[in-house]
């Protein structure tokens, strides 16, 4: 089968083969070749952004670790590699957020509809059990009409790659973009944010965004909904949470304050002191075909010690689901959810904010041009064991030369 991405040697053959089938490339040219020509060999395709260096006397397992992490962590790589994934002809799995600017999220979608290739970003939130948990009560009528939702999104990024520091909190907002619009199946129509706080001068320095809490209302179009965000990446003492509260006229939903504690439902017109439950969230493998349903547990994840898991509990189960998604959209020859213009809109909420905290609340409505209505909707009309249940194993996407896992 295809390999993921190839560590090998810079050999000029070697390279025809790897150029030829489009795999990403790990190199560590070979030291005592005539003239040195291996590693001039590696810079001309690590040139065109379709490999890595790495050279034998600093190899290591944790500097091939640093490597492999920045390929698949780093905004800019990310999005060159979706970029030229469409162009090569490839379907596209990218990790969030689609981009960092506005005109970079257009140039995705104008690929994808140019291309008719398939785009899906990545996005965990909206398959984790919490949100499969909140959505199954919408979808039954038991929080009745939804008034208010907010979400939150708050982190220490310190010691991640040197990208991350200084990063404006709301160029990365999608973990809480994305169940807000999803659930109540909307587009983003404007947004107003403020900022709030400073990081320290060496952070500011990267991006030139000086906020330490960004937080923004977003006004959903369509709709009598605002929906309220709260990021933080730097200097503000919390541990992490990726939370997402509903608030609706039968019942509300409240994400937990402290990680791993029971999460809990507010009902209405109970005596006072019998309105809040804590409630265990299940687990939504039964969704998924059954080979693939263990990796939803937290006994599967093999690298829980990186930060990302300690960080962010594992996603809520959702990487099996995401997949599988991904997949069933290829096998079908349907757009996967979210598709590239979604995820553009919920991607550019993100981006607006900033800009809004940038001129001290503006409301900025340039997410509207990246809104349509999608052709595979998660609507109150869709349920999530008909578009994620599938028949049979969706597997080995990763192996499929048309495909490209960012």
């Amino acid at each position: 089968g295809w390999a993921d991405v190839v560590l090998c040697r810079a050999g000029a053959s070697t390279l025809a083969e790897i150029a030829a089938i489009g795999l990403p490339a790990i190199l560590v040219p070979y030291p005592f070749a005539a003239d040195d020509h291996q590693s001039a060999n590696a810079a001309q395709l690590a040139g065109t952004g379709a490999a890595s260096v790495l050279p034998q006397r600093g190899l290591t397992a944790e500097s091939l670790r640093t490597v492999l992490q920045h390929a698949v962590s780093d905004r800019k790589q990310l999005l060159l590699q979706s970029e030229a994934a469409l162009k090569a002809g490839k379907h596209v799995a990218c990790t969030v957020p689609m981009a960092t600017s506005i005109a970079d999220c257009k140039k995705i979608v104008e690929l994808v509809k140019k291309t008719g290739l398939k785009y899906m970003m990545m996005e965990t939130v909206v398959y984790a059990r919490e949100y499969l948990y909140i959505k199954e009560l919408y979808d039954n009528g038991e929080l009745g009409k939804i008034q208010f939702l907010q979400a939150s999104h708050q982190q220490d990024m310190d010691g991640w790659p040197n990208y991350w520091p200084g990063l404006p909190p709301m160029w990365y907002a999608t973990h809480c973009v994305g169940p807000m619009l999803a659930l109540t199946d909307a587009v983003a129509e404007y947004v107003s944010c403020f900022g709030s706080g400073t990081v320290r001068k060496e952070l500011i320095k990267h991006y030139g965004s000086p906020f330490a809490v960004e937080t923004a209302h977003v006004k959903l179009r369509d709709s009598d909904l605002t929906a309220r965000i709260i990021r933080s990446l730097f200097d503000t003492a919390r541990q992490y949470r990726e939370s997402f509260d509903v608030y609706g006229t039968k019942r509300s939903f409240e994400w937990t304050l402290v990680e791993h504690e029971p999460h809990v439902i507010h009902t209405a017109k109970k005596p006072e002191p019998e309105i809040p439950e804590k409630v265990t969230v299940p687990d939504y493998a039964h969704l998924l075909p059954e080979p693939i349903r263990k990796f939803t547990l937290p006994s599967e994840i093999h690298d829980a010690g990186h930060l990302s898991f300690i960080q962010g509990g594992g996603h809520g189960g959702s990487h099996p689901h995401m997949v599988n998604e991904f997949v069933s959209a290829l096998r079908d020859n349907r757009d996967p959810w979210p598709n590239a213009t979604l995820s553009a809109n919920w991607t550019c909420v993100g981006i607006c904010a900033h800009e809004s905290a940038n001129q001290g609340g503006a409301i900025d409505r340039a997410a509207a041009a990246l809104s349509c209505r999608r052709t595979c909707r998660r609507g109150r009309g869709c349920t999530m064991r008909g578009s994620i249940a599938a028949p049979r194993v969706a597997a080995g996407i990763a192996s499929w030369p048309e495909v490209a896992m960012i």
